[in-house]
């Protein structure tokens, strides 16, 4: 029963002691499933601090299962992005664990926002959600369904590690 407690106080603690985002020289790895319209595929996103709120990025992507007839080459299916993030668990001030993060990418294929949520569990591991849309498209008129592929709206979802 004392090792039982022990155990809990300790995991209790940990939990508590999570930090979603600590500024300069943080660094997060997420490894995700990326959900669009007829397409779903594997997300990998890094993050790096550059400052209290700031942090700068890459983000790939590729669509794995293709659905209701769609095919696409390799260049469709896979993108590239550089990212921005604005670090806002901070200044909600809902959790030392939690933290909100909207910014804007460009990539390979367009230029685009996103909002994205973090939940720590301890120092390294947490979950993510995150939300993208398309503000401009490089290639204008209209798209083929394959080249609709990561220029439509995405969602997000899988774990963090702090590195």
């Amino acid at each position: 029963m004392k090792n039982g407690l022990l155990i809990l106080t300790c995991l209790i603690t940990s939990f508590m002691s999570a930090q979603s985002f600590s500024g300069k020289d943080d660094q997060k790895l997420q490894i995700g499933a990326n959900f669009q319209d007829n397409v779903n595929g594997i997300v990998i996103t890094y993050d790096y601090g550059l400052g209290e709120n700031i942090s700068v990025g890459l983000v790939t992507g590729y669509a794995l299962n293709l659905n209701n007839g769609l095919e696409a080459d390799f260049d469709n299916r896979i993108d590239l992005k550089a990212r921005f993030n604005a670090n806002l668990g901070n200044v909600l001030n809902i959790s030392d664990n939690f933290d909100v993060y909207p910014g804007i990418n460009l990539g390979l294929k367009n230029f685009g926002g996103h909002l994205g949520m973090r939940y720590f569990f301890s120092d390294g591991f947490g979950i993510f959600s995150e939300f993208g849309t398309t503000f401009a498209k490089y290639k204008s008129g209209r798209l083929s369904p394959a080249e609709k592929i990561h220029n439509q709206f995405t969602a997000n979802i899988g774990a963090v590690f702090n590195l």
